[in-house]
Protein backbone atom coordinates (compact mmCIF):
# COMPACT_ATOMS: atom_id res chain seq x y z
CA UNK A 1 0.00 0.00 0.00
CA UNK A 2 2.71 2.54 0.30
CA UNK A 3 4.41 2.07 -2.85
CA UNK A 4 1.32 2.76 -4.13
CA UNK A 5 1.15 5.74 -2.14
CA UNK A 6 4.24 6.81 -3.43
CA UNK A 7 4.11 6.15 -7.24
CA UNK A 8 1.10 8.50 -6.93
CA UNK A 9 2.94 10.92 -5.35
CA UNK A 10 5.70 10.60 -7.89
CA UNK A 11 3.19 10.86 -10.68
CA UNK A 12 1.65 13.97 -9.55
CA UNK A 13 5.20 15.55 -9.43
CA UNK A 14 5.69 15.25 -13.01
CA UNK A 15 2.56 17.42 -13.58
CA UNK A 16 3.87 19.91 -11.67
CA UNK A 17 7.25 20.35 -12.92
CA UNK A 18 5.99 20.16 -16.47
CA UNK A 19 3.63 23.11 -15.02
CA UNK A 20 6.88 25.25 -13.81
CA UNK A 21 8.45 24.42 -16.47
CA UNK A 22 6.30 26.42 -18.87
CA UNK A 23 5.15 29.05 -16.39
CA UNK A 24 9.09 30.00 -15.74
CA UNK A 25 9.62 29.87 -20.10
CA UNK A 26 6.69 31.90 -20.58
CA UNK A 27 7.84 34.13 -17.70
CA UNK A 28 11.30 34.39 -19.65
CA UNK A 29 9.80 35.18 -22.99
CA UNK A 30 7.71 37.97 -21.56
CA UNK A 31 10.64 39.26 -19.74
CA UNK A 32 12.95 39.79 -23.05
CA UNK A 33 9.78 40.30 -25.42
CA UNK A 34 6.82 41.78 -23.37
CA UNK A 35 8.45 43.50 -21.05
CA UNK A 36 10.16 47.41 -21.29
CA UNK A 37 13.44 46.26 -19.54
CA UNK A 38 15.19 44.66 -22.61
CA UNK A 39 14.06 47.27 -25.32
CA UNK A 40 16.68 48.75 -27.79
CA UNK A 41 17.28 52.51 -26.29
CA UNK A 42 20.48 53.12 -27.29
CA UNK A 43 22.31 51.93 -31.10
CA UNK A 44 26.66 52.84 -31.32
CA UNK A 45 28.64 52.73 -34.28
CA UNK A 46 32.89 52.84 -34.29
CA UNK A 47 35.34 52.29 -36.69
CA UNK A 48 34.94 54.78 -39.25
CA UNK A 49 37.45 56.46 -40.89
CA UNK A 50 35.78 58.04 -44.00
CA UNK A 51 32.39 57.80 -43.42
CA UNK A 52 30.41 58.92 -40.11
CA UNK A 53 28.47 56.93 -37.43
CA UNK A 54 25.79 58.88 -38.38
CA UNK A 55 25.79 57.45 -42.14
CA UNK A 56 26.23 53.70 -40.40
CA UNK A 57 23.65 54.74 -37.93
CA UNK A 58 21.11 55.40 -40.82
CA UNK A 59 22.07 52.64 -43.09
CA UNK A 60 21.68 50.21 -39.73
CA UNK A 61 17.96 51.61 -39.01
CA UNK A 62 18.25 49.45 -35.79
CA UNK A 63 14.56 49.07 -34.58
CA UNK A 64 14.50 51.61 -31.40
CA UNK A 65 11.87 50.62 -29.04
CA UNK A 66 12.00 46.91 -29.61
CA UNK A 67 12.83 43.68 -27.93
CA UNK A 68 16.72 43.29 -27.76
CA UNK A 69 16.40 39.70 -28.49
CA UNK A 70 14.39 40.12 -31.24
CA UNK A 71 16.95 42.60 -32.99
CA UNK A 72 17.78 40.19 -36.25
CA UNK A 73 21.39 41.43 -36.36
CA UNK A 74 22.13 39.68 -39.73
CA UNK A 75 19.61 41.50 -41.30
CA UNK A 76 21.28 44.77 -39.73
CA UNK A 77 24.81 43.54 -41.27
CA UNK A 78 23.17 43.28 -44.81
CA UNK A 79 21.57 46.62 -44.86
CA UNK A 80 24.72 48.09 -43.98
CA UNK A 81 26.77 46.65 -46.14
CA UNK A 82 24.04 47.07 -49.28
CA UNK A 83 23.83 50.72 -48.54
CA UNK A 84 27.39 51.71 -47.87
CA UNK A 85 29.60 49.74 -50.52
CA UNK A 86 32.41 51.26 -48.51
CA UNK A 87 32.01 48.95 -45.55
CA UNK A 88 33.95 45.95 -46.07
CA UNK A 89 32.40 44.40 -43.04
CA UNK A 90 30.45 45.07 -39.92
CA UNK A 91 29.84 43.27 -36.40
CA UNK A 92 26.09 43.56 -34.69
CA UNK A 93 26.08 43.16 -31.54
CA UNK A 94 23.70 43.18 -28.24
CA UNK A 95 24.86 44.92 -25.61
CA UNK A 96 23.06 44.63 -22.41
CA UNK A 97 20.06 44.83 -21.21
CA UNK A 98 19.48 48.05 -24.01
CA UNK A 99 22.18 48.44 -26.46
CA UNK A 100 23.33 47.66 -30.30
CA UNK A 101 26.77 48.13 -30.97
CA UNK A 102 28.02 48.07 -34.70
CA UNK A 103 31.73 47.73 -35.54
CA UNK A 104 32.85 48.26 -39.22
CA UNK A 105 35.79 48.12 -40.92
CA UNK A 106 35.98 50.00 -44.05
CA UNK A 107 37.53 49.04 -47.40
CA UNK A 108 41.26 50.74 -48.17
CA UNK A 109 41.89 51.75 -51.67
CA UNK A 110 44.72 50.74 -52.82
CA UNK A 111 44.25 51.93 -56.53
CA UNK A 112 42.13 54.86 -58.26
CA UNK A 113 40.73 54.90 -61.74
CA UNK A 114 40.62 58.41 -63.13
CA UNK A 115 36.72 58.62 -63.86
CA UNK A 116 36.24 62.22 -65.70
CA UNK A 117 36.44 64.96 -63.02
CA UNK A 118 36.28 61.89 -60.53
CA UNK A 119 38.16 59.11 -58.74
CA UNK A 120 36.76 55.54 -58.64
CA UNK A 121 38.33 53.80 -55.34
CA UNK A 122 39.38 50.12 -55.82
CA UNK A 123 40.65 47.75 -52.67
CA UNK A 124 42.63 45.18 -52.76
CA UNK A 125 39.76 42.48 -53.62
CA UNK A 126 39.32 44.62 -56.95
CA UNK A 127 36.39 45.78 -55.40
CA UNK A 128 35.35 49.22 -56.98
CA UNK A 129 33.86 50.68 -53.94
CA UNK A 130 33.39 54.35 -54.22
CA UNK A 131 33.33 57.96 -56.77
CA UNK A 132 35.17 60.13 -54.81
CA UNK A 133 36.32 63.78 -56.41
CA UNK A 134 38.97 64.12 -54.65
CA UNK A 135 41.55 61.60 -54.73
CA UNK A 136 42.92 60.40 -51.23
CA UNK A 137 46.76 60.95 -50.60
CA UNK A 138 49.01 58.57 -50.64
CA UNK A 139 47.12 56.00 -53.31
CA UNK A 140 48.70 55.46 -56.60
CA UNK A 141 46.52 56.15 -59.88
CA UNK A 142 45.92 53.54 -62.71
CA UNK A 143 46.98 54.04 -66.25
CA UNK A 144 46.33 50.74 -68.23
CA UNK A 145 47.03 50.89 -71.62
CA UNK A 146 46.44 47.54 -73.61
CA UNK A 147 45.16 48.56 -76.86
CA UNK A 148 48.93 47.26 -78.19
CA UNK A 149 49.29 44.78 -75.67
CA UNK A 150 50.18 41.14 -77.96
CA UNK A 151 48.63 39.35 -75.25
CA UNK A 152 45.21 41.48 -75.34
CA UNK A 153 42.95 38.81 -76.07
CA UNK A 154 44.08 36.76 -73.76
CA UNK A 155 44.20 39.65 -70.73
CA UNK A 156 41.04 41.97 -71.17
CA UNK A 157 41.15 45.23 -69.05
CA UNK A 158 39.45 43.69 -66.03
CA UNK A 159 42.28 41.19 -65.86
CA UNK A 160 44.68 43.33 -65.95
CA UNK A 161 43.14 45.87 -63.63
CA UNK A 162 43.30 42.46 -61.60
CA UNK A 163 46.74 42.16 -61.98
CA UNK A 164 47.55 46.00 -60.61
CA UNK A 165 45.56 45.83 -57.97
CA UNK A 166 47.74 42.82 -56.94
CA UNK A 167 50.53 44.56 -57.57
CA UNK A 168 49.59 47.93 -55.84
CA UNK A 169 47.98 45.88 -52.77
CA UNK A 170 51.37 43.84 -52.37
CA UNK A 171 53.54 46.94 -52.08
CA UNK A 172 55.93 47.37 -48.81
CA UNK A 173 54.28 49.94 -47.23
CA UNK A 174 57.59 52.51 -47.72
CA UNK A 175 56.81 51.80 -51.51
CA UNK A 176 53.70 52.37 -51.72
CA UNK A 177 53.34 55.67 -50.08
CA UNK A 178 55.94 57.00 -52.74
CA UNK A 179 54.44 55.38 -56.03
CA UNK A 180 51.87 57.59 -57.84
CA UNK A 181 51.23 55.38 -60.63
CA UNK A 182 50.71 52.10 -61.76
CA UNK A 183 51.36 51.67 -65.59
CA UNK A 184 49.84 48.14 -67.47
CA UNK A 185 50.60 47.52 -70.89
CA UNK A 186 50.33 43.92 -70.67
CA UNK A 187 49.92 41.24 -68.16
CA UNK A 188 54.37 41.15 -67.89
CA UNK A 189 54.73 44.73 -68.34
CA UNK A 190 53.73 46.47 -65.30
CA UNK A 191 55.87 49.93 -64.64
CA UNK A 192 55.54 51.74 -61.31
CA UNK A 193 56.35 55.49 -61.23
CA UNK A 194 57.24 56.65 -58.20
CA UNK A 195 57.44 60.40 -56.50
CA UNK A 196 60.44 62.51 -58.30
CA UNK A 197 60.06 61.06 -61.56
CA UNK A 198 61.75 58.14 -60.46
CA UNK A 199 60.24 54.40 -62.72
CA UNK A 200 60.44 50.75 -61.57
CA UNK A 201 60.17 48.04 -64.28
CA UNK A 202 57.95 45.39 -61.54
CA UNK A 203 57.56 43.07 -64.78
CA UNK A 204 54.55 40.56 -64.55
CA UNK A 205 52.47 40.37 -60.66
CA UNK A 206 54.36 37.41 -60.14
CA UNK A 207 56.73 37.01 -57.16
CA UNK A 208 55.37 40.46 -56.05
CA UNK A 209 57.31 39.95 -52.19
CA UNK A 210 59.88 39.09 -53.40
CA UNK A 211 59.98 42.08 -55.88
CA UNK A 212 59.24 44.52 -52.76
CA UNK A 213 61.91 43.15 -51.10
CA UNK A 214 64.27 43.69 -54.04
CA UNK A 215 62.91 47.22 -54.76
CA UNK A 216 63.05 47.88 -51.32
CA UNK A 217 66.77 47.47 -50.91
CA UNK A 218 67.41 49.85 -54.21
CA UNK A 219 65.81 52.64 -52.89
CA UNK A 220 67.68 52.38 -49.82
CA UNK A 221 71.52 51.21 -51.22
CA UNK A 222 70.93 53.88 -54.51
CA UNK A 223 68.40 57.28 -53.33
CA UNK A 224 69.35 58.70 -56.12
CA UNK A 225 69.08 56.73 -58.96
CA UNK A 226 65.90 57.25 -61.33
CA UNK A 227 65.46 53.58 -62.58
CA UNK A 228 65.02 50.22 -61.47
CA UNK A 229 64.71 47.04 -62.70
CA UNK A 230 62.92 43.91 -60.56
CA UNK A 231 61.19 41.97 -63.11
CA UNK A 232 63.70 38.98 -62.21
CA UNK A 233 63.53 39.82 -58.43
CA UNK A 234 67.13 37.75 -57.86
CA UNK A 235 68.87 40.33 -60.52
CA UNK A 236 67.78 43.33 -59.81
CA UNK A 237 69.19 46.58 -61.48
CA UNK A 238 69.63 50.41 -60.58
CA UNK A 239 70.26 53.35 -63.50
CA UNK A 240 70.43 56.35 -63.58
CA UNK A 241 70.73 59.49 -61.04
Amino acid sequence: MRRLVRRLRGRGRLPALALAAVLLSGGACWVLYGSSWFRVEEVTAAGTRVLTAEQVLAAAAVPVGAPLAGVDTDEIERRVRARLPRVDSVEVERSWPRGIGLEVTERKPVLLIKKDANFVEVDASGVRFDTVAKAPAGVPLLALDASRSPSGRRFDEERLLREAVGVAGGLPAPVAKETVQVRVASYDSVVLELTGGRKVVWGSGEQGAAKGRALTALLKAAPGAGHFDVSVPTAPAVSGS
